[in-house]
């Protein structure tokens, strides 16, 4: 692996646990402060206040539980200074149903640490 995909799969798992403990505060730093996200449902968040409210929100709701993103690829760019993730996705809340699907995410290098510049998810199945 290049140090590009070592790198972006660490800070994928760091999201994940972040997310799984509800800290949306702690996430600001993997984001960037114009990332354009696109949720499952097709919703569109511009700007990183709005993704870390919608986080927020998630978090105050009681039945919810965590997204869990497992990366296939990274493949960064010759420079190492952009590269594409996908991968597969997983909401979880209780008593509703599990939301799955597959995402790709764009990472940039900002200052020597990678960023998070959009996100797409893709829901293909509710069980």
């Amino acid at each position: 692996m290049t140090p590009a995909e070592t790198a972006i799969r660490a800070r994928r798992k760091l999201t994940n646990k972040l997310i799984a403990s509800h800290e949306a505060a702690r996430l600001r730093p993997f984001l960037a402060s114009d990332i354009n996200l696109i949720s499952g449902d097709g919703g569109l968040l511009v700007g990183i206040e709005a993704v870390l409210a919608a986080f927020e929100a998630q978090f105050r709701d009681a039945s919810f539980v965590t997204y869990l993103r497992t990366t296939e690829a990274v493949r960064p760019d010759q420079e190492e200074a952009r590269a594409a993730e996908t991968g597969t996705w997983v909401a979880t809340w209780r008593g509703s149903p599990t939301l799955t699907g597959i995402y790709l995410a764009v990472w940039k290098k900002v200052t020597g640490q990678w960023v998070i510049e959009s996100e797409l998810y893709v829901t293909l199945a509710a069980a």
